[in-house]
């Protein structure tokens, strides 16, 4: 017989195109998954920040100490450091069409338990429901878009999911004091019920549901792990409530410790949670550092301009945060158009030069004094509202471009825990650099709003915002470096092999 023309299956016939439905279909797909994905950033986003302003009417009607209400806010950032990695790899092994979907429901949940609260008690315990399906949401969004898109045209998606945390920072920022003067603390979380169900709903119908890979859920690791960051994080936010004690300091030994444990059980593991070889990747590791240095560097900023503005300014919540809207606005339409540009030339040029305006926007910040135009801080906030557009779409397109198909739930959950672990220690950090110059009390004050300071004591407050913010430029320098330093990210088709070094290919 002629070789030309066996039909054997050494001659395989090339893949046909796809069909004008099919594509359509694909579109439809894509389209629906960046929206939830969006959608969920959102109400993640927006639930961070929303109590902050409603805190003083919830301490007076809930009748409860302030340092009991604030945990409102703690446990949220607690639970979705802890959690978030662990809900990533939860969607590699179940699916993560499901799982997201499932995360969206639980949040939903948690909204309408915490909006029905009797008491400062049982709010926490929502808040830490909804922090649960949060983690799941955070840590799922980007391992969707990464299933659904080509590498291509990933950028672009990161970029919009860029621009719902911006919206979503700006939305928990504004609506939070609106919605509490105009109908009450409880309807902060009400808003979720209507926006959650539709959500889920249109989760139900377009997620993929068959993403999920035949892997064991790794218990002991998802235990060990859970206890020493939760460990870490308690014994650190209950230092900046309360100050030093014998037993935060044992909260935190004691979740250190558990770390070289959690290490070993990983490298024993057949189904590890983390797949710790994955990290010692040069692009991936570095990446990954970066993300964790910016969530430290540049959130702990945002934090001592509210007490800045509020403090020593004596500006109200609501109108010190409409200050730094610009950023967030800049930052949310940068963030789809550079993704766009990390599609056509690479994200390590813009993730490093993210990373600088943010550095160069954190020193103009410390040259703020107690008499500096108020006008100074939405001008400067515009630079580092752009470089947070160009830094989150390119760095997590790095990330992501490393993922294997299997753990692209682990890699986006890993991710999203130290993007969460950083935005933790920022609050810890300036609590605790606020209560150098002041009681705890009167930081925890400053921070909301209801007092201001007067008088030598401004002077000393003012001095330790200038020296932490240099800290905090000193962060984003390491991590630009680190950015710079990670490489290129290899051409498409010819991805590096583990523990490669990746510095050829595309920029």
């Amino acid at each position: 017989m002629n070789r030309s023309t066996d039909p054997s299956p050494a001659a395989p016939l090339p893949p046909a195109a796809p069909t004008r439905a099919e594509g359509a279909g694909t579109g439809r797909r894509e389209s629906a998954v960046l929206l939830l994905a969006t959608l969920g950033t959102i109400m993640v986003a927006v639930d961070s920040t929303i109590v902050i302003l409603a805190l003083p009417t919830m301490v007076r009607e809930l009748r409860s100490p302030l340092e009991t209400v604030i945990w409102a806010i703690l446990i949220y950032l607690l639970f979705t450091a802890a959690l978030t990695t662990q809900a990533g790899r939860l969607g590699d092994v179940l699916g993560r069409g499901r799982v997201y979907n499932a995360g969206f429901a639980v949040f939903t949940i948690g909204s309408g338990l915490s909006g029905f609260a009797p008491n400062a008690e049982v709010l926490i315990a929502a808040r830490a429901i909804q922090a649960v399906g949060g983690a799941v949401m955070f840590a799922n969004a980007g391992a969707l878009i990464t299933q659904v898109y080509p590498p291509e045209r990933r950028g672009r998606a990161f970029g919009f999911l860029v621009f719902g945390w911006s919206v979503g920072a700006i939305l928990g920022i504004l609506l939070g004091g609106v919605i509490t003067t105009t109908l009450g603390w409880r309807y902060n979380f009400f808003i979720n019920l209507p926006i959650g169900a539709i959500a889920v709903a249109l989760g139900l119908r377009t997620l993929p549901p068959s993403d999920r890979e035949p892997a064991r859920f790794d218990v002991p690791g998802f235990l060990t792990f859970s206890a020493a960051l939760g460990s870490i994080s308690y014994g650190a936010i209950e230092y900046a409530a309360s100050g030093a004690s014998w037993t935060d300091l044992g909260f935190v030994l004691v979740g250190l410790a558990l770390l070289p444990l959690f290490v070993a059980l990983e490298l024993r593991s057949h189904h590890p949670m983390l797949e710790l070889r994955e990290l010692t990747q040069r692009l991936l590791g570095f990446s990954l550092l970066a993300s964790l240095l910016q969530a430290l560097g540049y959130l702990s900023v945002v934090f001592l301009l509210t007490m800045y503005l509020q403090g020593l300014r004596g500006l109200t919540p609501l109108d010190a945060s409409v200050l730094l809207v610009p950023g967030y606005l800049v930052g949310a339409v940068a963030g789809p158009f550079m993704g766009r540009q990390v599609d056509r030339v690479g994200p390590r040029a813009l993730a490093t030069s993210g990373l600088l305006l943010m550095l160069v926007a954190v020193l103009a910040y410390a040259q703020l004094t107690a008499t500096s135009w108020f006008g100074w801080v939405p001008l400067i906030s515009l630079v580092s509202g752009v470089g947070t557009g160009m830094f989150f779409p390119a760095n997590t397109t790095a990330i992501m471009s490393q993922a294997p198909p299997r753990r692209l739930g682990a890699i986006s959950g890993l991710r999203g825990a130290l993007t969460n672990i950083g935005t933790l220690l920022s609050f810890v950090v300036t609590l605790s650099i606020a209560s150098a110059s002041v009681s705890r009390a009167t930081a925890y004050e400053v921070f909301l709003g209801t007092t201001d300071l007067r008088g030598g004591v401004a002077s000393q407050f003012l001095g330790g915002i200038h020296a932490a913010l240099y800290g905090s430029a000193v962060i984003l320098g390491v991590a630009a470096a680190l950015s710079w330093s990670r490489g290129r990210v290899p051409a498409r088709g010819a991805p590096p092999r583990a523990g490669a070094p990746t510095t050829s290919g595309s920029p």
